[in-house]
């Protein structure tokens, strides 16, 4: 039985007493009868694992229900994740929270780490918190997600969590075909797979989708091409694999006024119509084994990447425009002896990358007050590149204690440098040199500088097998992030030098797996205590010094009730909470105690799905958002909501295939994420009642 992933919360509090029974000895032995299959994972330990040995927690979506999924935004896949929330913006913009709550603000996505293959999408400091749209999660062969502090195998950005999006192996897939889906609101997308087959293992993968979008002026284009290639040297095999992607679109921004997702003369505009997003990225990696020796073997990688963006800061008064991109390369090795006696991995990874960033804004604030219009001037106003390189040794071990216990022990030490050139006039003048009034301009151009932080993760976990398909599991785990170069140098009135420290997670977690044919239980709570957090004191200037702690319980089960008829639960239910105090004049106050905004307490998602006869699929899913605070203060609540998805996959012939979908059944009225700022309720409102039709061609395999 494949297996899932999701959201939990009252749902999943009110079937927790029949999943504990389902889960019970006796129930299971019932159920399963023969030896469960083993099911393998890799994000974890950057190696192939058997999941009922895993010292942590690990979520995976295959191939297979990715295509059935058919997901048109990031934010639909992601649904099928315990303890994780893709929230869905404009277009293919997204925002994320994996056992946090949705981050905003420059560093915001430093907390997670998105990565291809196990390598990180993007380099460490330059993070987008829309990356995501970089990767194509549309053909991938599978997507494991990793909840909480992945440092001490991945380092820096590791924090919250990390999303691993896996590219088929062209010596085992290949599959030929291609499909074309349209949908409402002049939707149009095309996808083709072309294998190369046994004697040329290649394959290529291209998506391609318009979107005229669901409110005024808020349509896009994108197009992803991957190719993935095995070659020989010297006796062995290298993998190749080079992504591309491009992004236009038209953004749409925040509605404003109390509910007003929920006035139909209001939710379906765009207060923004001129706002854009323009980004393109491209990546190239080789990854080698180049020793294999008994119980050794020696792995080398070596990656090259690129991108850029342009994209209109329509939220800030005067939109200026920002121009941002990097190019960066590495390699890693790793020494694998875990089939050995010696059950150790041992590498490097090492990382050089150089960016720019440029904001500029065309004309004066409208219809501003004095002190924005002199304070944000027109012209350039800010204009910087930084180079940055890192090392990371690691070593992870893992020694069996008898034939139940698998010990688990983790480090890595990292150091990352950072060299700032202020390509424009130093201090918060205009930019032909003249002040500003009001006590000076806003934005503030450090001088030249270099900047270094070092950080070490520890790791230690235990698994302990009841038998072959039941384990118990605990860890202790420590997560950071360094600062992004933006925390760094684009600074404010004021400011000279942004004193951040790196952010750090310290977690516990304890959780119990079931791994059976029809019988499929992770049960997992956790703890985690975040610290020196950035944020925004009363100067409005970046600090370190906020404090969170994040508690939890996660729900992974799958049943399957009979040969067609199986029923899928994933949930989430959370606490999180500041753990300091800070009266900030020029931000929110915040007030030990009080609950995290955009943090729902629950969320689940429950999916049925029946396959009457080959060929023959039919699912609904119920997706549940819990209520959240949209402010640090508590003072105002988004209700949450339930939607209802209806879809169906038929094989019409042996090579010809239909799937539908209708998402929000009952059209009903929601936000995909809501905000309370500068005195406003903001909101991004969701999609009403939408049916997609996709029509699929499965040519002969090659071979």
């Amino acid at each position: 039985m494949a297996a899932r992933a999701g959201h939990g919360g009252r749902l999943a509090t009110a079937l927790l007493p029949a999943v504990a029974l389902c889960a019970s000895p006796a129930a299971i032995a019932q159920a399963d009868g023969a030896e469960p299959v083993q099911e393998i994972v890799v994000t974890a330990t950057r190696r192939d694992q058997p999941l009922i040995v895993a010292t942590g927690n690990t979520a995976r979506i295959d191939g297979e229900e990715i295509e059935a999924l058919g997901h048109h935004h990031v934010h639909e896949l992601m649904l099928e994740m315990p303890g994780t929330w893709i929230s869905r913006g404009s277009g293919q913009e997204h925002l994320t929270a994996i056992r946090s709550p949705v981050l905003t603000g420059a560093g915001s996505c430093g907390a997670f780490l998105f990565l291809e293959d196990g390598l990180p999408v993007r380099p460490t400091g330059f993070c987008n918190v829309n990356q995501l749209f970089e990767v194509n999660t549309e053909q991938a062969s599978a997507v494991e997600v990793v909840r909480g502090p992945g440092s001490a195998f991945y380092g820096s950005n590791a924090l919250h969590g990390l999303v691993n999006v896996i590219t088929p192996d062209p010596r085992s897939d290949r599959r030929r075909g291609l499909s074309v889906e349209g949908g409402p609101n002049d939707y149009v997308r095309g996808s083709v797979r072309w294998a190369g087959g046994e004697a040329a293992p290649w394959l290529l993968r291209v998506h391609g989708e318009e979107d005229g979008g669901f409110r005024a002026d808020s349509g896009y284009g994108q197009g992803k091409l991957n190719l993935n290639m095995v070659t020989p040297l010297a006796g062995r095999d290298v993998r190749w694999s080079f992504a591309a992607t491009h992004l236009e679109q038209e953004t749409a921004g925040f509605i404003l006024g109390e509910d007003a997702y929920e006035d139909p003369d209001i939710n379906r505009t765009n207060p923004n119509p001129e706002a854009f997003r323009d980004a393109d990225a491209q990546r190239l990696s080789a990854r080698w084994t180049a020793l294999r020796r008994d119980a050794l073997a020696l792995d080398l990688t070596a990656y090259a990447r690129r991108s850029d963006m342009d994209f209109l800061q329509h939220f800030l008064p005067g939109q200026p425009l920002e121009e941002n991109g990097q190019v960066s390369a590495g390699m890693n090795g790793v020494l694998d002896f875990t089939d050995g006696s010696l059950p150790l991995l041992a590498g490097i990874d090492l990382e050089w990358s150089d960016g720019y960033l440029r904001q500029t804004q065309d004309g004066p604030v409208e219809d501003g007050p004095p002190f924005l219009v002199e304070t944000r001037p027109p012209g350039k106003q800010y204009d910087y590149e930084v180079s940055a390189w890192s090392a990371a040794p690691f070593v992870h071990w893992t020694p069996s204690v008898g034939e139940r216990v698998t010990l688990e022990f983790g480090l890595r030490l990292e150091h990352l440098r950072y060299d700032y050139d202020n390509r424009m006039l130093t201090g918060n003048t205009r930019d032909d040199g003249t002040p500003c009034g009001f006590g000076g301009c806003l934005y503030t151009r450090p001088a030249d500088r270099s900047d270094e932080f070092t950080n070490l993760a520890p790791k230690l976990g235990v698994n302990y097998r009841l038998d072959a398909s039941r384990a118990l599991f605990a860890n202790l785990r420590r997560g950071f992030r360094a600062p992004q170069a933006s925390e760094l140098y684009r600074l404010q009135n004021g400011q000279d030098v942004a004193d951040l420290d790196s952010e750090r997670v310290d977690s516990v977690e304890f959780g119990y797996r079931r791994l059976g044919n029809a019988v499929r239980l992770e049960l997992v709570g956790f703890l985690m205590d975040k610290e020196d957090s950035v944020l925004r004191d009363a100067e409005g200037f970046n600090v370190s010094g906020g404090a969170s702690r994040h508690v939890g319980l996660e729900l992974n089960f799958d049943w399957l009730l009979t040969d067609t008829l199986s029923l899928a639960l994933d949930g989430t239910w959370t606490r999180q909470t500041y753990e300091f105090d800070l009266l900030a004049a020029r931000g929110e106050t915040f007030v030990s105690g009080n609950l995290v905004d955009t943090a729902p307490q629950t969320l689940a998602n429950l999916k049925l799905r029946w396959e009457p006869r080959d060929g023959y699929a039919f699912t609904a899913d119920l997706r549940h958002q819990g209520s959240y605070y949209l402010d640090a203060e508590n003072e105002h609540r988004y209700p949450g909501h339930e939607l209802l998805d209806l879809g169906a996959e038929l094989d019409l012939t042996p090579r010809l295939g239909l799937r539908a979908r209708l998402n929000n059944v009952t059209d009903r009225d929601y936000a995909d994420r809501a905000d309370f700022a500068f005195g406003n309720y903001r909101y991004f409102p969701g999609r009403g009642r939408e049916l997609y039709v996709e029509m699929a061609w499965r040519l002969a395999p090659a071979r």
